[in-house]
């Protein structure tokens, strides 16, 4: 056989064993008559020992090895003199007698070590390297337990994991669709699905009660750092809920979660904050909650002092950096430049610091008196020592997502984001529709066939804009892990939400006709979420993007880099498919 034994399981309690195993070098050094081999594979590593002394052939053999060879050697275990405490295999080496080389490699083109010198391009087109590293390894043996862990507690609570369609119907709502031509349909084609969304709820129509799938889904949008062409899903769907239910449940799952894979325990109950409220005091709808600097609007204070940036404002608002005020006017500059990127839009940055005596001395002393700054810093609830940021703007929405980057970024440099500190929150009441300036018309803000609020229903007829939705998101750490909704099941609503978005009943019916006949049948009230799996494992394992706990992720470009996909088709495939003329222009 070709081991007999993982190269991470030996322990002193093996001493004196024979034994066989195979793996990688890790690395081969010589030293004096004895050559020492770090023979590695998925479990860990263990330190080979050939004597010259005893056999100089062996010896010899162990090296002309290179690192990345694919070895099987045989030995007794023995005790270390020099002990490897970082290494739990770091008391014993193997005393080597016998070494068989399976595979010879080529010079990897970086080192396969946690601290690799490879930048992210090179790992990436040499990805299945890049998954020998430890680092890589535990962040997929991480997500292998996750899913695992999901799949017991959803049996527990009685959930079925069902499988739905990869190959479906193009939906106009969302994000883009990626289409997959049909040779047997000429003109025709399938839509990779973005969720299971509705299959899930025919699923509840079905009578199949709760449903989970563990599901690959796929959009076709702009790429950052939690986003990925393609993702996976943590699907479920219940039947016979309210919002309560849902939350109740996937809350115990979230604890359970981080008990078992974190050693974490969370509170019983997680806070919740109506999405209004999480706009007004974080300026986003996933607010960080690890740290406060909670937002204070200040326009009844600030405005009407000849300061005609804050006189002509829409808005203006602060946060207070605790013990900040040691900030330097060069690193106040650059906070400055931070909030006028690009990325962030804003026209500049007023800052005040509280002095030991109290006094208030800010960057626009000369339009404001110390009474009046005195009554800023009361509204801060700001002491001595203290840094008072303050940004100001013509729409009040933008300006608080603004101050929500200085926020952030704030607490990055404060030290105030730790990735071992988890903060769970629900944020609820969503509002129902979205104004879409490209569409020029309502948009649904998570999908059309969420339930609006019972209480908001009249609403849908007069002031549709100000209804809320029966939707729910679970943010952690200033990050959407997961969110969902309770569903329509009513015909005749499902039926005026397609009015109010824009759908003639024609079209409604060639889009969605096959969920809105199935609610002819006997609809259950319904309701479910969806938690990003990758999101989730990189949460828990401390990581700043996805791509490092998918096996095979894609670049910033959407491209996969080791495939060079995509990539043009053979004109006999565009033949097939009937897309030969814009592929051919093109290329």
């Amino acid at each position: 056989m070709y081991r007999t034994k993982t190269c991470g399981e030996l322990r002193l309690a093996d001493k004196g064993n024979k034994v066989t195993l195979s793996g990688w070098v890790q690395r081969a050094r010589k030293m004096g008559g004895m050559t020492f081999v770090d023979i590695r594979d998925r479990y860990g590593i263990t330190q080979a020992v050939f004597d010259n002394s005893v056999d100089a052939g062996l010896c010899e053999k162990a090296n002309r090895l290179g690192r990345e060879y694919v070895i099987q050697l045989e030995g007794t275990v023995a005790e270390r003199s020099s002990k490897n405490p970082a290494l739990p295999t770091g008391d014993i080496e193997i005393i080597a007698e016998r070494l068989n080389i399976l595979n010879a490699s080529e010079v990897p083109p970086f080192t396969i070590e946690d601290d690799t010198d490879g930048g992210d391009d090179l790992r990436m087109r040499y990805r299945y390297l890049d998954l020998r590293r430890t680092c890589v390894r535990n962040n997929l043996e991480l997500r292998h337990r996750m899913t695992m862990e999901v799949r017991r507690y959803l049996d527990s609570k009685g959930f079925l994991e069902i499988e739905t369609p990869m190959l479906v119907g193009s939906t106009p709502e969302g994000a883009r669709d990626f289409v997959v031509p049909s040779r047997m349909n000429p003109g025709q084609f399938y839509a990779l699905p973005q969720s299971p969304q509705t299959l899930k709820q025919l699923l509840m129509v079905s009578g199949m009660d709760r449903y989970f799938q563990i599901v690959k889904c796929f959009r076709d949008e702009d790429l950052r750092a939690d986003r990925q062409p393609e993702f996976t899903q943590i699907d479920c769907e219940m039947s016979f809920v309210e919002q309560d239910d849902v939350i109740n449940l996937f809350e115990g799952m979230t604890r359970h979660l981080f008990k078992e894979l974190r050693g974490v325990e969370l509170p019983e109950k997680f806070q919740r904050m109506p999405w209004a409220e999480a706009m007004r005091l974080y300026g986003s709808d996933k607010p960080d909650l690890r740290f406060g600097m909670t937002f204070v609007e200040l326009d009844g204070i600030m405005k009407g002092h000849g300061f005609t940036v804050f006189d002509n404002a829409a808005y203006i608002g602060g946060i207070c950096a605790t013990g900040a005020a040691h900030y330097t006017r060069k690193q106040l500059d650059q906070l400055t430049e931070f909030v006028k990127r690009p990325q962030i839009g804003a026209k500049g940055l007023v800052y005040a610091r509280v002095e030991p005596d109290g006094n208030v001395k800010s960057s626009v002393d000369k339009f404001y008196t110390q009474e009046t700054l005195q009554q800023m810093k009361e509204a801060f609830g700001a002491q001595p020592g203290d840094l008072i940021l303050i940004l100001s703007g013509d729409d009040a929405m933008k300006t608080r997502k603004m101050l929500c980057e200085l926020r952030l970024e704030m607490g990055r440099q404060l030290g105030l984001r730790d990735k071992n500190k988890f903060s769970c929150l629900w944020v609820v009441d969503f509002p129902m529709f979205e104004w879409s300036d490209e569409e020029q018309r309502l948009m649904a803000m998570h999908h059309p066939f969420t339930h609006p609020k019972d209480e908001d229903i009249p609403l849908l007829d007069t002031d549709p804009a100000s209804v809320r939705a029966d939707a729910y998101d679970m943010v952690i750490n200033g990050v959407e892990v997961g969110g969902g909704s309770i569903r329509i099941h009513d015909s005749a609503l499902q039926a005026k939400m397609f009015e109010i978005l824009g759908f003639t009943p024609e079209k409604a019916q060639e889009q969605f006709g096959f969920l809105m006949n199935a609610f002819r049948y006997g609809a259950p009230p319904h309701g479910g979420l969806a938690y990003g799996l990758d999101r989730w494992v990189s949460l828990f394992a401390g990581l700043d993007s996805i791509r490092d706990c998918i096996a095979f992720p894609k670049n910033n470009s959407g491209r996969d880099v080791m495939l060079d996909a995509p990539a043009p088709l053979e004109h006999k495939q565009l033949d097939e498919l009937n897309l030969k003329v814009g592929i051919e222009n093109k290329q």
